[in-house]
């Protein structure tokens, strides 16, 4: 498989590039992510200028707009962060990345909740890094995370799955984008998107539809809405619902015992007793078994490689 492209700070991968001139490397981004993906290593303030090892540096003002200053000389590096950052930017935009990891509570580059202090010198977890915020901006619905998040194994679930689909996104897009293939590739991600979300599936449905009477580029309109989407927790009421309606196209295959088994399991599921992989296996081989072939093409029942065991802890 080719490996994907994801951005990443580059003290997470071991370089000591930090203001004190250590790093933050992170065997799992590494030695597990990294079978899959193609890091493209990004160090703000390095890249910018600053030395190693260097003064450390906080935002200071309001959240939603705050200065980049150094803590004991109080240099003010936001105008050149910025700068440097849209060059950045459009390097990047060449690199086709699917996603990115940035470092958590940086001032630079942590994605959300990091301090910001004000003029009396009380901090907020309220800021958003200078450089993350810049990314965040000029790519929208690229998914991003920083390292500390992904210590959660919902939300390590749902970035990594959202990077897979973007790939397959890139990939469509790739090959014309042509509607035949927008309605392909809406139908494989059906229940996925359902696990997510039920309204964003009618709107991206009802994107599908009207496609002669669109207004705009159907295209990024689509793929806007469905990242948007993913974005939402695909909950146990949300997965239980989408394992009812998949059981749905065995009605006339299994015998009642079968129907039991596999009910007992989703509600055990629905009660946190099991993880997802279980039901998801069940459904798997029943599919292999009665010939689905419809449900073979199913994004919802194979998003990651099984190795991530992502599903195991969900």
């Amino acid at each position: 498989m080719e490996k994907i492209k994801v951005g990443i700070s580059r003290c997470l991968l071991g370089e000591k590039v930090r203001y004190d001139g250590g790093h933050k490397l992170d065997r799992y981004l590494t030695d597990t992510l990294g079978r899959y993906f193609d890091y493209v290593p990004v160090c703000p303030e390095v890249e910018y200028g600053l030395p190693i090892p260097r003064e450390a540096m906080r935002l200071i003002g309001p959240a939603d707009n705050p200065r980049l200053v150094t803590i004991k000389t109080g240099i003010d590096h936001t105008d050149g962060m910025l700068e440097w950052a849209q060059k950045k930017l459009r390097e990047l935009k060449k690199e086709n990345l699917c996603g990115f990891i940035f470092k958590s509570r940086s001032p630079s580059s942590g994605m959300q909740g990091v301090k910001v202090y004000s003029e009396k010198g009380m901090p907020e977890k309220k800021g958003v890094g200078i450089f993350a915020r810049a990314f965040m901006k000029h790519f929208p619905i690229i998914p991003v995370e920083d390292e500390g998040r992904l210590n959660d194994p919902v939300i390590r679930e749902n970035f990594i799955e959202r990077i897979f689909v973007y790939k397959r996104w890139q990939e469509f897009m790739e090959k014309g984008g042509e509607h035949s293939g927008l309605v392909a590739f809406h139908s494989d991600h059906k229940y996925l998107i359902m696990s997510h979300s039920p309204r964003h599936l009618t709107e991206l449905g009802r994107i599908v539809a009207d496609a002669r009477d669109f207004k705009g580029d159907i295209n990024s309109a689509y793929i806007k809405t469905m990242m948007d989407g993913l974005k939402l927790t695909a909950t146990k009421r949300k997965n239980t619902n989408c394992l009812n309606h998949i059981m749905g196209y065995f009605k006339k295959d299994l015998t009642g015992d079968e129907k039991q088994e596999l009910l007992h399991i989703i509600e055990d599921y629905h009660k946190g007793i099991i993880p997802l992989i279980v039901p998801i296996t069940i459904i798997k081989h029943y599919i292999r078994k009665y010939d689905k072939p419809y449900l073979k093409r199913q994004v919802y029942l194979n998003p990651h490689p099984m190795e991530l065991m992502l599903r195991n802890h969900v």
